[in-house]
């Protein structure tokens, strides 16, 4: 039995004696922390639709879970991802650039993804930090330092990281095009860094690619050269057979 025992406090606000108070025939269980999962990829590889196909299929499955993406996944984050995705593509230098990503990204962290992760809540996030090293180091050639890179992580995110990475890997023509096409049904074209070229896009690739054999454990590469639905079979596939469902539900 666990006894709880408490003081005594008068409405003068004096200290009682302590005296036993209610028992109970089990112990508390702390309410297990939520996941967090990451979807990767460059531009046109189809995981923001793959996102809200898993977030739908956990719902059915009675995982409670959040939606969310970076830049932009909070309301003054909407206004950091305007600066970001829009544009000229030379407008900032990359160590400007990054330093708004992390600005956006702790912003999102200390309002939204860790309280929900504290709530027992999978979040399930468009891009994070995994991005700012494939455009920002392996993309560019006036690339951030890894050194800077990894000294940003610590000051805005510490030894937090994601228990899984889907990374989407595709051909980058092939997503280019995707990509400029759905910019066609956009009213703000978020094309600015659909405008850098292809060798960007190709060393953006190789950097995915590269951080997933340096992370085998945290990464999972998926080909997304399929159709909507056999992609979303694999990603259901990668997340039965990595975590329990059935400990999750709400």
């Amino acid at each position: 039995m666990v006894s709880l025992t408490g003081k005594v406090v008068t409405h003068e606000g004096i200290e009682g004696e302590r005296e036993p108070q209610l028992e109970f025939a089990f112990d508390f269980a702390a309410k297990p922390r939520g996941l967090f999962i990451t979807f990767e990829g460059g531009e046109g590889t189809g995981k923001s639709t793959q996102l809200r196909l898993l977030s739908e299929y956990l719902h059915d499955m009675k995982v409670n879970n959040l939606m969310t993406k970076e830049p932009g996944g909070t309301e003054l984050g909407s206004e950091l991802r305007k600066m970001l995705v829009t544009g000229d593509k030379d407008k900032f230098d990359a160590i400007t650039e990054c330093l708004l990503y992390y600005a956006d990204r702790r912003i999102h962290l200390t309002t939204k993804v860790w309280k929900a992760l504290n709530e027992g809540i999978w979040v399930l996030s468009d891009r994070f930090a995994d991005s700012t090293v494939a455009y920002q180091y392996y993309g560019y050639d006036r690339k951030v330092s890894k050194e800077t890179l990894d000294d940003l992580y610590k000051i805005a995110v510490g030894d937090f990281k994601p228990d899984l990475t889907i990374i989407f890997d595709l051909d980058p023509k092939i997503g280019l095009e995707r990509s400029f096409k759905k910019s066609l049904g956009m009213e703000v074209k978020e094309t600015r860094h659909e405008s850098r070229g292809l060798e960007f896009h190709n060393n953006l690739r190789e950097g995915f690619l590269e951080i997933a054999r340096q992370n085998p454990e945290r990464c999972v590469v998926l080909d997304a050269d399929k159709s909507i639905e056999e992609l979303h079979k694999d990603v259901v596939k990668v997340i039965t057979e990595r975590f329990d469902l059935a400990q999750c539900r709400k």
